[in-house]
C-alpha cells in the first residue's frame, strides 16, 4: 500500500492535543469587527475543539497521519 496523503487545507486549519482531540481557530473574526460587541471578540480568540463524530472523521480521512 502507497502511503495515505494528508489533506493539506485539513492540516492548516486543524491541529491534534495531546489527548487526541481536534483543535481549531473559530470563524468570524477576520473583518467587520465593528459591529461585534467586545465579548463577542473575546470569546471568538479561544481555539474551538470538535465533536467526537466530527473529529473522527478529520484524524480518519484528512488527518491520518496526525
Amino acid at each position: 500500500m502507497p502511503k495515505m496523503k494528508t489533506k493539506r487545507a485539513a492540516a492548516k486549519r486543524f491541529s491534534l492535543t495531546g489527548s487526541g482531540k481536534v483543535k481549531y481557530k473559530k470563524m468570524n473574526l477576520r473583518h467587520i469587527l465593528t459591529k461585534k460587541a467586545p465579548k463577542r471578540k473575546r470569546q471568538l480568540r479561544a481555539s474551538g475543539t470538535l465533536n467526537e463524530c466530527d473529529a473522527a472523521k478529520v484524524r480518519k480521512q484528512m488527518l491520518p497521519y496526525g
